[in-house]
């Protein structure tokens, strides 16, 4: 609560206010997950797969943000890759997001929400897989 008066404080001496786009939250969401390790991208959903995975002009795509009593609930659509423990991706994705929106923004995140779309063989792994096929 006491950070909620401290920002009224702000506002009402600096005479204006500090708007941030979804995109600017999406970017940040993106960015935070990239450092998770299990996640291969984000999508845009089932039907357009890998096209947008990773996009530099979509840093947002994949990622819907929601706000309800100035709080903020951040969907992700996320790849996974083959062999991780999804549970712990998850958490760990759910926390960095957390984490980075709030310190950079200031908006308190309600939820992070995420929707596992598909799992994904590592190239290292298809290349061995290969291998063997065609050696035996």
């Amino acid at each position: 609560m006491e950070e909620k008066k401290s920002l009224e404080k702000i506002e009402e001496m600096e005479k204006g206010t500090v708007k941030i786009s979804d995109d600017v939250i999406g970017v940040i969401a993106n960015l935070a997950i990239n450092d998770v390790n299990g996640i291969v991208g984000i999508t845009s959903g089932i039907v357009e797969g890998f096209t947008n995975m990773f996009s530099k002009k979509n840093l947002h795509k994949g990622i819907k943000i929601s706000f309800e009593e100035n709080k903020a609930s951040i969907d992700l659509n996320i790849v996974v890759e083959y062999g991780v423990k999804i549970q712990d991706v998850c958490h760990e994705a759910q926390k960095a997001v957390k984490t980075q929106v709030e310190t950079m923004t200031g908006i308190d995140v309600e939820a992070v929400n995420i929707y596992v779309h598909d799992v994904v063989i590592p190239k290292k792994t298809e290349t061995i897989l290969e291998e063997e096929t065609i050696t035996e």
